[in-house]
């Protein structure tokens, strides 16, 4: 059991605050067994206030936003190779802290110097421009940082969400402070410690543990002149209003209800094992996870079958997440699990129950692990659902999936987009133009065709609709504040003669 007290970065406190109030603390556990991880402390409405305006003192200064593209790459790509050294050690961190599979969480966290890297690329890349302007005018276009960033990260992706944020932001010059869940925050303080190392200036990038009082405060905050969330709708509705009355940048990755299309001439072995990975990984925890299953009448009674097969294999093979062939994990916490079973329990009647639906408990069939002890909820599957029941149109976030047949490819459609959400959707088809046809008719930021979850850091991430606003990953969330500079290049007796717009006379004159 881990003990150890980490400290909140960022934080300047002295004697007098330290004694003043007692400090409150989260305790971080492992959901697969409830054992304690670690301790740690909660920023106070003062110390977020003292973090930021440190955080803007630094942009001031001018040690990494002014700095030359050219070192910050540099100081990104020491920390891109720091991080590969220590993928082992925060895998397995990421586990004990999210109860996900060790399996899932070192596959997922070796891509991880990747983003970094393609940002320090870019760096090094990525040149400004000269719009065309009428006259003798010469207009130069540059990317500018915005200021102090503030990032709020979710518990089922810890590291991953962190960094996919915390890497376009630095590598723009900007002073970013991150609120990590407070289920899951140790990695992220851990990655804070390794970018110091890497040669971050201290208080570009500071780690503020805390709950949503904590992200409320950043986001009120007048000097945080972007804000960026990963969590679900409700509270990226919270936040962007509180974001917008400061006028300030909002980018939210929010709710999904990612469907998984599966037409008749589908390769029915990949596509089992698409949908399986769409829903199941991360325990389903995951905003495109593939929740709602829709499959070509013609192929039902043969896909269903197989898909329930598969989950049940799952359900057979999960057992101690740190053991490398355990499939899958538990959800992040008990309360979360609770949650889960209410909202079956009073939807159930919407659909027929094919597997699943029950907290798993005794002894694992893998390796005898006692199951009873954690949050672990097997792959559920629910055919023939109501979609204006709950379990079709609320976000579960576990291991449920809701199976409806259609006949049609305008059904196929209209079945995918009746949802509040628009985040991932998958089409599976060896239909090229049918691919492509109904892909760009599914209203979703993300599509996959014949394959599942897919991410690069080039490739732009985000969502429509009730799924959220901006985009992560690629160029778009690097250039994220662009300044014209507009130079009149025209002889001053030219100028005199031209751009005199009050002149007496009747001649006409240039607007703009």
């Amino acid at each position: 059991m881990f003990t150890r007290r980490i400290a909140t970065r960022g934080l300047r406190l002295t004697c007098t605050d330290a004694q003043a109030k007692p400090r409150e603390r989260i305790v971080v556990s492992n959901p697969a067994n409830g054992e304690q991880l670690r301790v740690v402390e909660v920023a106070s409405e003062s110390e977020v206030e003292q973090t930021v305006a440190g955080a803007q003192c630094v942009f001031e200064a001018g040690t990494w936003s002014r700095a030359p593209a050219m070192e910050r790459s540099k100081v990104l790509s020491r920390l891109a190779r720091a991080l590969e050294t220590r993928i082992p050690e925060l895998a397995e961190l990421e586990t004990l802290q999210t109860g996900r599979a060790i399996r899932e969480m070192k596959a997922q966290l070796s891509r991880l110097p990747e983003w970094i890297d393609y940002y320090a690329a870019l760096l090094r890349t990525t040149q400004g421009f000269v719009a065309p302007t009428q006259g003798k005018l010469l207009n130069y276009v540059q990317r500018v940082p915005l200021g102090v960033v503030a990032q709020i990260t979710p518990f089922n992706h810890p590291l991953l969400i962190a960094v996919k944020k915390i890497a376009p932001a630095l590598a723009a010059g900007n002073s970013v402070i991150v609120k990590p869940s407070e289920l899951a925050p140790l990695s992220v303080l851990e990655f804070a410690q390794m970018a110091e190392a890497a040669g971050v200036p201290s208080g570009v990038l500071s780690v503020l543990p805390g709950y949503g009082t904590t992200a409320q405060l950043l986001a009120q905050n007048p000097l945080v002149r972007k804000v960026d969330i990963t969590a679900g709708t409700h509270t990226g509705r919270l936040l962007g209003s509180t974001v917008g009355r400061n006028l300030a940048a909002f980018t939210a990755e929010l709710g999904g209800k990612a469907p998984i299309v599966v037409f008749d001439d589908a390769d029915l072995p990949s596509a089992v094992n698409g949908a399986a990975f769409a829903a199941f990984v991360a325990s389903g925890q995951t905003c495109v996870s593939g929740t709602r299953l829709i499959v070509h009448k013609d192929i039902w009674d043969t896909f269903m079958p197989l898909f329930v097969d598969k989950a049940n294999s799952i359900r057979r093979r999960i057992g101690n997440p740190s053991n490398k062939n355990s499939m899958m994990g538990t959800v992040i916490s008990e309360t979360h699990l609770l949650r889960i079973q209410s909202m079956l329990d009073k939807s159930l009647h919407a659909g027929e129950l094919l597997t699943g639906g029950q907290r798993l408990t005794g002894t694992s069939e893998l390796d005898g692990f006692d199951l009873s002890g954690g949050s672990f909820y097997p792959p559920t599957v629910i055919a023939n659902v109501d979609t204006a029941s709950d379990l079709w149109r609320e976000e579960i976030f576990g291991p449920v999936v809701v199976a409806k047949p259609f006949s049609t490819e305008s059904e196929a459609v209209a079945l995918a987009n009746d949802s509040k959400y628009g985040l991932g959707a998958s089409v599976w088809t060896q239909n090229l133009s049918r691919a492509h046809a109904v892909a760009a008719e599914i209203q979703s930021g993300l599509c996959w065709v014949n394959t599942a979850h897919r991410n690069d850091p080039s490739s732009p991430w985000g969502g429509m609709k009730d799924s959220g606003i901006g985009r992560e990953n690629g160029i778009e969330a690097f250039e994220s504040c662009n300044k014209s500079t507009i130079v009149n290049i025209a002889s001053a007796a030219e100028s005199r003669k031209t751009d005199d717009w009050f002149a007496e006379g009747v001649e006409e004159r240039r607007y703009g």
